[in-house]
């Protein structure tokens, strides 16, 4: 009898074992940001060009794209609109994005996007390309169709919708799970129902951000391949406070992309006009909690001789500071801790929070000004970001400057 229920529970044990498997491994989840660069972007250039052939075409309506798209880019910005040369061009695009485009023996027929570096067009135009942005927030899309919600459990249209959009001129700092990994067991459609600041803090660390953002989006198709209506959600927090929401509808089935797309576009919108009017503010109780070892107790000291001794005792000077930096590896958790810990003034330096393929949490014990510890990593080629005992680290990415067949 015995032996037969210790059978039992190894076939249960097994079939529980193989249940978390499935929900975390599989093809039909995994959707990496398109891109979260900087480039400027301007969107729906329509070009309709003839060539003497499809490809002579197809160049000449990317040239075409690329002197409308600098015209509006400069009008935007504030410098009134002058076209240069396609020679100049050429190393400002950084990119084409083919929206919807129609070739033809001898015409081109498209829709374009033209992606700018931002940093020469910047200079070009004499504008500054450094703006202020939130703190980190982790994005969890949420879908509701035919009454299930979900959000990176399987790849969904909505997912792939925030995938395809370019944060680089929003003021968001948006971070996006691709559903890979624990993702699926981590960000549920049951979580955004949970208050408890406890596992909030702890889902955050993983990602290294400092809030969250759940935008939603109920679909409702009329019929098959018919109208479909979105009425999507701009909601934020643990509290699953809601900011705004409103309504799109397309004709079918087949402009659902689009549909999402505007979607994304406006909630972004939304989320921005919410940082300006300061209703973005990272709730304090998920902040980690103080370390009672940090501050250390202070100690009566009378007479000069007592307060000589304070001010030689390097404990009086000492601070810690939490680090997010980038872990595309496991190489970049040792590169990066064997770097921090040659500056000067660093005691000890030990990652607390691992995330591979994320953002890593460090603990830094510094023995001096916080101040010069951020300027040591400037100069070594670090982008620092953050204030007080909490920083943010990264190396400058350059975005590759294309033409216009790349």
């Amino acid at each position: 009898m015995r032996r037969a229920l210790l059978v039992s529970l190894a076939a249960v044990a097994l079939i529980a074992g193989s249940a978390t498997l499935a929900q975390i491994e599989g093809s039909g989840r995994g959707v990496a940001p398109v891109d979260s660069g900087g480039a400027f972007e301007v969107s729906g250039v329509a070009v309709d060009v003839a060539g003497k052939t499809a490809d002579a075409a197809r160049y000449g309506g990317w040239r075409l794209a690329q002197r409308k798209a600098w015209v509006q880019l400069s009008r935007r910005l504030g410098g009134g609109g002058t076209l240069v040369s396609d020679g100049t061009l050429d190393q400002l695009v950084s990119g084409i994005v083919v929206e919807n485009e129609q070739i033809g023996t001898t015409r081109y027929v498209a829709r374009l996007g033209v992606l700018f570096d931002r940093n020469r067009a910047g200079a070009l135009l004499g504008v500054a390309t450094n703006t202020d942005r939130s703190p980190p927030m982790l994005v969890m899309p949420v879908q509701w169709s035919a009454g299930v919600g979900q959000v990176v459990e399987r790849r969904s249209d909505w997912q792939l919708a925030w995938a395809r959009f370019r944060t680089g001129n929003s003021s968001i700092d948006y971070i996006r799970p691709t559903g890979a990994g624990i993702d699926p067991l981590l960000l549920t459609i049951g979580q955004i129902n949970r208050p408890g600041r406890g596992w909030w803090r702890t889902i955050i660390d993983q990602y290294g951000a400092a809030d969250i953002l759940i935008p939603s989006v109920r679909l409702y198709r009329q019929w098959p391949d018919g109208p479909v209506i979105g009425q999507f959600e701009a909601r934020h927090g643990p509290d699953n406070r809601l900011l705004g929401r409103f309504s799109l509808r397309v004709g079918s089935a087949q402009g659902l992309a689009q549909l999402l797309d505007a979607g994304v576009m406006r909630l972004d919108g939304l989320y921005q006009q919410a940082l300006r009017q300061g209703l973005l503010s990272p709730d304090i109780a998920l902040s980690p909690p103080p370390d009672p070892t940090a501050t250390p107790t202070p100690v009566a000291v009378e007479g000069i001789d007592g307060i000589i001794a304070e001010l030689s005792d390097p404990v009086a000077s000492t601070a810690t500071v939490t680090l997010q930096y980038d872990t595309p590896g496991a190489s970049s958790v040792a590169n990066t801790e064997a770097l921090i810990r040659t500056l000067p003034g660093v005691r000890s330096a030990a990652t607390t929070s691992l995330a591979l393929g994320g953002v890593s949490l460090m603990r830094v014990e510094l023995s001096g000004d916080p101040a010069g510890f951020v300027a040591d990593l400037q100069s070594r080629g670090y982008q620092v970001a953050g204030s007080g005992t909490t920083l943010r680290i990264s190396r400058p990415t350059t975005v590759p400057v294309a033409g216009p067949d790349g």
